[in-house]
């Protein structure tokens, strides 16, 4: 959910009605949102941070791993040790081929001495090479495996929100931060891996030049410490970078889709959009482009002093090491040995920085990710263990009900209603006037707020199992989806005893579906997917009868509450005279609500209940209230109106 910048255009002056004063400013896309926290976790990354935290990344790295693939995990580990143990014994082995080499008498006795020592050399480089293709190979295997799990896991925390949530711009921020979590699990690992591999090399060197000489070891530091210190800092450069521009982007994503889309590529072409809608993107493109531009310049001037401070060291490091061979405090060969070393653990130090800046940075994405999954994000349904079954009644009390943003006038305001098993009631009402809103509450999509009540027979909906409820539900909306499935399946969406195509196809015969299908290439087998190969696409009323079928499959199952929200709105005369009598016929049993424009067809119902701006103000039969004043008599005289206006007379 997006909220709004606003850019300045000419002032307007207060309303007529003596409410707010009209903004002066356009409104245009933001995406960040009250409570936002990352620019201030943005600002706290620090070397001592990162160090603090590496510990527990690895282990979650390492933990995600063991969850995909516990065998591969384990061997990955195994070959990591075992390849520092290697490495350990390649610079031991070099300290004794040099030292042999390096002594008095002839060269064929030189070489015979160094023979057990560079053949440890070429056995652990060897064994090194064979165990950096193993990681590489195991890696491979387990990273996949990681996002799979984090990818499904996420998308099963997301679906078990309240409906409700995706009104709240804080819920969509975190889905999306989650979902970059998510997406960053095998460079996660990686990054993890390459951090163990640093320190199981470091820890070999440090062996190493501790047994040549102890002096050597604070050396290590010399080299990396200014190149790791300068890693983290520009890290957080971009970081900052990154959240700064953050609305920006998805401002870009969503007006990129807005022109590439199927489903308004059309109004793209006859609405000649591409070259205003193109000018906000560069708009919006063009702030990027500053921040990126201003942190790439920051970045480089800590980079360039880090490549300094590094240089200094290394020539400390160097000069220390020309000072211990010309005292004689170590031999030629050991300071051969050392060189080695040093280097390793230079390499070792910038790799465990590197890696760990970067595993840092990314493990910001991944507390959004376990948040999320931990509440999604916040909305969790969390209602009662109620099982119910077909409600008999639903009772509606002062149901209020109000969606979140400041210039949102309320959808319901004081509705009270009684439903009840074998009735079917119209729902009437212009525009607006909050009809599908009471619907979604009365499935349980939405809770009541403040003191309303929708109570099953009795029992708020609050206190009924979720999933329990919806198995009592069967819907219409009139945004209906559009499964990229086979037709069959498209009805049934996996629930189903027996044959699937035949309890589809029965379905189907209520609302005329069945003879769309019947004209396709492979019939009940067909994609309906156009696009993709083999894909077949519907018209809009083709598509509404699978819709109506869907719920009519669904309720013939398990009766109980039966919604259809302008279900035939895109259907011919004798499609909509077929829905509505099976709508009829299938009354029995349940609760059905019908929501519709057109007036005639609420004749079927048992009572019509009118809407106008969140409140009931109508109620009766058809009858009653065709022959009674009021917003019902006023909506079916105009839709029966059907003059054409005579022109205004000459002055």
């Amino acid at each position: 959910m997006t909220e709004t910048r606003q850019t300045p255009v000419q002032e307007t002056g207060p309303r007529p009605d003596g409410r707010a004063e009209q903004p002066e400013h356009d409104e245009e896309l933001r995406y960040q949102f009250p409570g936002d926290k990352r620019a201030s976790v943005g600002t706290s990354i620090s070397s001592r941070a990162m160090v603090r935290r590496l510990p527990e990344l690895i282990r979650r790295s390492l933990a995600l791993a063991w969850h995909a693939d516990h065998r591969s995990t384990l061997l990955l580990l195994l070959a990591q040790a075992a390849s520092g143990v290697f490495g350990a014994l390649a610079l031991y082995a070099t300290t004794g081929t040099l030292t042999a080499l390096l002594g008095p008498g002839p060269v064929t006795t030189h070489l015979r001495s160094a023979a057990p020592s560079l053949t440890l050399l070429t056995v652990s480089a060897a064994l090194r090479a064979a165990l950096g293709i193993a990681v590489t190979t195991l890696s491979g295997r387990v990273g996949p495996r990681v996002n799979r799990d984090a990818d499904m896991a996420l998308i099963e925390a997301g679906c078990r929100a309240e409906l409700a949530a995706y009104d709240q711009p804080s819920y969509n921020e975190s889905w999306e931060a989650a979902d970059r979590g998510a997406a960053t699990t095998p460079d996660l690992l990686t990054s993890a891996q390459d951090v163990i591999a640093s320190t199981v090399s470091l820890v070999a060197a440090a062996g190493v030049l501790a047994t040549l000489h102890p002096l050597l070891l604070p050396f290590l530091l010399l080299g990396s410490v200014p190149a790791g210190l300068a890693a983290v800092r520009t890290a957080r450069i971009h970081y900052l970078a990154t959240i700064t521009t953050n609305d920006e982007r998805a401002a870009l994503r969503i007006y990129r889709w807005h022109l590439i889309d199927k489903q308004r590529a059309d109004q793209v072409r006859s609405d000649q959009v591409l070259d205003f809608m193109l000018a906000k993107y560069r708009k919006a493109e063009a702030r990027i482009v500053t921040v990126t531009d201003k942190a790439g310049r920051e970045a480089a001037r800590v980079s360039l002093l880090a490549a300094l401070a590094t240089g200094a060291g290394a020539a400390l490091m160097w000069g220390a090491l020309l000072f211990l061979v010309s005292t004689g405090r170590i031999g030629l060969a050991a300071a051969g040995s050392a060189t080695f070393a040093l280097r390793t653990a230079a390499s070792s130090v910038q790799g465990m920085v590197g890696n760990g800046t970067r595993l840092y940075r990314m493990g910001l994405y991944l507390d959004d990710y376990f948040a999320f999954l931990d509440s999604a994000g916040g909305h969790r349904i969390a209602r009662g263990e109620i099982v119910p079954g077909p409600p008999k009644t639903i009772e509606v009390t002062s149901l209020s009900y109000a969606y979140p943003g400041e210039q949102q006038e309320p959808a319901l305001r004081g509705i009270d209603l009684t439903l009840r098993q074998d009735e079917v009631v119209a729902l009437i009402g212009q525009n607006g006037s909050g009809k599908s809103t009471l619907l979604k509450l009365l499935s349980g999509l939405y809770l009541p707020q403040g003191d309303g009540r929708i109570t099953w027979d009795g029992i708020p909906i609050a206190d009924l199992d979720a999933d329990g409820l919806f198995r009592q539900v069967a819907r219409v909306p009139q945004e209906f989806a559009r499964w990229p499935l086979p037709a069959h399946e498209n009805i049934h969406l996996g629930r189903h005893d027996g044959d699937p195509v035949q309890a589809a196809r029965d379905a189907a015969a209520l609302t005329g579906f069945d003879e769309v299908v019947d004209r396709l290439r492979s019939g009940w087998r067909t994609l309906l997917a156009q696009g993709w190969q083999g894909g077949a696409e519907l018209s809009g009323g083709g598509w509404q009868r699978a819709a109506v079928a869907r719920a009519f499959y669904r309720t013939a199952r398990q009766p109980g509450l039966l919604i259809l929200d302008e279900p035939t709105s895109d259907l011919d005369p004798r499609a909509e005279h077929r829905i509505l009598h099976a709508l009829r016929a299938l009354a029995p049993g349940r609760i059905t609500l019908l929501v519709t424009h057109n007036l005639a067809n609420a004749k079927l119902a048992d009572r019509v209940v009118v809407m106008d701006q969140g409140r009931i103000v109508q109620t009766g039969t058809w009858d009653e209230l065709a022959h009674r004043d009021g917003l019902f008599r006023e909506l079916l005289d105009l839709q029966r109106d059907r003059t054409v206006p005579a022109p205004r007379p000459a002055p």
